[in-house]
């Protein structure tokens, strides 16, 4: 069973209030509108995978800030414990596995797709690489145009600050870990 959802709405207010930015500001730096950060913060509103890329590039944090609810010292973690945030209308499930350690500068996140499941992901300015590496079934993978189709064992790097699509052309699930290098 899933455990309880971060609260992603108060670390957000936290961080945005260490930085001593008004909601305008923070609106201006993201992208995303003063309104929808309001509403997040109040926990009104969960935002997308997008959404929350967004705001860890315009904060200049690292996306398991907003996510992050595991201890990973000497601990066993099962899937089943960690709550997915959810994309593409639940047909992208993002499980953050090893939040953000500050030593190697790695989030560490498995990623369930179902089939014919597309997300486009923006530029990340504040991730320096991205490593996927495909745990079952299929993925297609566009980097700035260029189009890579993965399978089960494959792997694959390219820039943070790449444009790039993930997607399922298969009637299967895909399942891959993508790991993040931040800047």
């Amino acid at each position: 069973m899933y455990s309880v959802p971060p609260d992603i709405g108060k670390e957000m207010r936290r961080i945005r209030t260490e930085m001593r930015i008004s909601l305008d500001t923070a609106a201006r730096l993201t992208g995303v509108s003063k309104a929808m950060l309001g509403q997040i913060e109040r926990g009104e509103s969960i935002p997308t995978i997008s959404t929350l890329w967004k705001i860890s590039t315009g904060y200049k944090v690292t996306f398991s800030n907003f996510i992050s609810q595991n201890s990973v010292e000497n601990n066993i973690l099962s899937i089943n414990d960690i709550y997915p945030i959810k994309e593409e209308n639940g047909d992208m499930l993002l499980y953050n596995i090893f939040p953000f350690d500050p030593i190697s500068g790695l989030d560490f996140l498995q990623i369930h797709m179902k089939p014919h499941c597309r997300h486009e992901s923006f530029p990340h300015t504040n991730v320096l690489n991205e490593y996927i590496v495909i745990i079952k079934g299929q993925l297609q993978m566009t980097i700035n145009n260029k189009v890579y189709i993965l399978q089960k064992d494959d792997a694959l790097s390219f820039q943070g600050d790449s444009n790039h699509v993930y997607a399922n052309p298969t009637n299967e699930d895909v399942i891959f870990h993508n790991v993040i290098r931040y800047k």
